[in-house]
């Protein structure tokens, strides 16, 4: 019989506690605990990126981060960013660039972007790029989402 060890961590500003074993990942946590399914499962190694939230404001992956590893933590999924029923300017962004086709890379790369525009509020496209490396989308080409993420880098300067 495995043990359970309790976890407690503020998810899109509501703390919350639970019993997880120390296989289960974050991803799943988050999808089949919380009932939060905008966290999407791909490749299921960390390496595309679909599973991405903020933790303490950084993008990590969760596919592959077991959730006792968010003990404490401060978590933010795609649900959590918008404010008062009212989009974040980088998912008005993504709507008004025609940044999204299917959605399923979407959120992943949402967090990915809030994570980058926070510690550099003026990317270039080369530093986008780098930021996005690590998501694969097989819709858009990315040219869209690149200019998304310019885009919303202008819509935040502004407010």
């Amino acid at each position: 019989m495995r043990m359970k060890k309790l976890v407690r961590m503020n998810v899109n500003g509501t703390w919350v506690e639970a019993y997880v074993s120390s296989k289960q990942s974050l991803l799943e946590f988050i999808r089949e605990d919380l009932n939060l399914t905008g966290t999407k499962k791909g490749c299921g190694t960390g390496d595309c990126g679909s599973c991405v939230v903020l933790i303490d404001g950084h993008a990590r992956t969760t596919c592959n981060l077991p959730t006792t590893k968010a003990d404490g933590r401060e978590v933010i999924t795609i649900e959590g960013l918008a404010q008062r029923q009212r989009l974040h300017p980088i998912q008005e962004a993504f709507v008004e660039a025609g940044a999204i086709q299917c959605g399923y890379c979407t959120p992943g790369m949402v967090l990915r972007a809030k994570d980058l525009l926070e510690h550099n509020n003026k990317p270039g496209e080369d530093e986008i790029k780098e930021a996005i490396s690590g998501h694969i989308c097989r819709c858009t080409g990315y040219v869209k989402i690149i200019e998304a993420i310019l885009l919303a880098s202008k819509k935040m300067l502004k407010s």
